[in-house]
């Protein structure tokens, strides 16, 4: 057999189980065979993978594209994410109607998307969950959200005026009768924020760490308490979404029985990587905020363990220019899905020793199994052949400007990593070699349709 591609003689990292020199064969987009070191086949096409790692292709589970510039951010973020090794992103879909909205949205993506691609949509009316089970199945989406932090005033701001407990707690009825189906949930006491947040404003603030003062911790841990009793009582699993503090994690810990419904939790390279300390001023507003280095140490901790299952970005591609005037009105978020593996090789691996194999199966394996994602995330025959090739020892220096995302800043600029993507390889395809995306880079991402029946075009 003469096979299309085969990765030569690397460090295989297979997601959740171990470590392995050998070569991987791709034929048709698909891992067609695993190899031993040094054993010859016949390719049309062979990378020399010495001393470098093969890694599954990154799956990000949380992003927001169109939030930037929503005619082009598909063509955009997929190359910027692509560059970073990310071969499959999901991301927060939110309509009044999304039964007539989520087609056309669906169908820009396909023509502009350089990876593959999936939705959760987001709840923030009863309209929406009693179309759940309709629009899941069309649509092929077992994920949906609910925002906890536009309840009340903060929800009508934004043009949401239903969200509250009841709505969340109809969410989760309906989410347990989606097969395979898991409600994630911002958590963030909006109704609390306020008592905290005017006398610092008073006071003249106007710096990163107090917008963890003005929604601390707690706030979070109080909400992940509400969203994890629901879910006991309604029987679905529920995933607490960027989790930042670190009592939240106890608290899950606390609460997780084998008798009840799951409780998943995914956090973000930034409350991996960043702390309300950074010197980055307004730009490193988020929600929910940075937090202590407690936390941060905290959280790795709990994905060591795997009691954090799965990595995102939260990559919200806007301009530097919407970071202000001051820290009250400036956007939240900040792109960073091209930073997701450096930040993992960096300050899991090399700094806290977790091994590759967990931090794979953090943006790998387990996405695809939460999201119910076939053929993904894994190194065995039949899988899609998603992989990242990556120089280990190879440095990464962010600059903003070595991206085609709309955004023009980075929290991470300056701040160098100890690992580089090389080669994306995306169902066989090179997107990006030595480091740079293909001339002939085009518009090859599939939607990821988790359905067992509904809608495919």
């Amino acid at each position: 057999m003469t096979y299309d591609l085969v990765l030569k003689d690397g460090e295989i990292v297979f997601p959740g189980e171990g470590l392995a020199k050998g070569s991987i064969a791709v034929k048709g987009g698909k891992i067609a065979a695993l190899l031993s070191p040094g054993e010859h086949v016949e390719a049309r096409r062979v990378i020399d993978c010495t001393d470098r790692l093969i890694m599954p292709g990154l799956i990000d589970p949380h992003t927001h594209i169109g939030f930037g510039d929503k005619e082009n951010d598909w063509l955009t973020e997929s190359r910027t994410a692509a560059l970073g090794g990310v071969t499959g992103l999901f991301s927060f879909w939110r309509s009044d109607d999304l039964g007539a909205a989520t087609g056309p949205w669906r169908n820009a993506a396909l023509e502009r998307s350089a990876i593959d691609f999936g939705f959760h949509f987001g709840v923030t009316s009863r309209r929406h969950v009693a179309e759940l089970a309709a629009l899941s199945q069309r649509f092929g989406v077992t994920s949906v959200k609910v925002y906890l932090m536009y309840k009340g005033a903060a929800g009508a701001a934004k043009g949401f005026g239903e969200v509250d407990d009841g709505l969340l707690f109809a969410a989760l009825q309906a989410g347990a009768k989606i097969p395979n189906g898991v409600v994630g949930v911002h958590c963030e006491n909006t109704e609390v924020i306020p008592v905290l947040r005017e006398p610092l404003k008073a006071a003249g603030r106007d710096d990163l760490k107090v917008w963890d003062e003005q929604s601390p911790g707690f706030l979070e841990t109080e909400n992940v308490f509400r969203v994890s009793y629901f879910g006991e009582k309604t029987g679905c699993p529920v995933n607490i979404v960027h989790m930042s503090a670190v009592e939240s994690l106890d608290l899950v810990r606390r609460l997780r029985h084998r008798n009840r419904p799951p409780i998943h939790i995914e956090t973000c390279i930034h409350y991996l990587s960043l702390t309300r300390d950074a010197d980055i001023g307004n730009i490193g507003k988020v929600n929910p905020p940075l937090r202590c280095q407690t936390d941060v140490d905290g959280l790795w901790e709990g994905v060591r363990t795997g009691e954090v299952s799965t990595i995102g970005s939260d990559h919200v591609p806007r301009k530097r220019s919407t970071k202000g005037p001051d820290i009250w009105q400036a956007s939240a978020g900040f792109p960073g899905i091209a930073q997701i593996l450096p930040v993992l090789l960096s300050e899991g691996w090399r700094k806290r020793g977790i091994p590759l194999q967990t931090l794979a199966a953090a943006t790998s394996r387990n996405v695809a199994e939460l999201y119910s994602v076939p053929n993904k995330g894994r190194i065995a025959p039949g899988f899609d052949a998603d992989l990242v090739v990556v120089d280990p020892d190879k440095e990464t220096t962010v600059d903003a400007a070595d991206y085609p995302s709309h955004s023009d800043y980075s929290p991470y600029q300056g701040m160098t990593f100890t690992g580089a993507v090389q080669h994306t390889i995306l169902r066989g395809m090179p997107l990006v070699e030595d480091g740079a995306l293909t001339t002939d880079i085009e518009a090859g991402g599939a939607y990821l349709h988790r359905a067992p029946q509904g809608e495919t075009k």
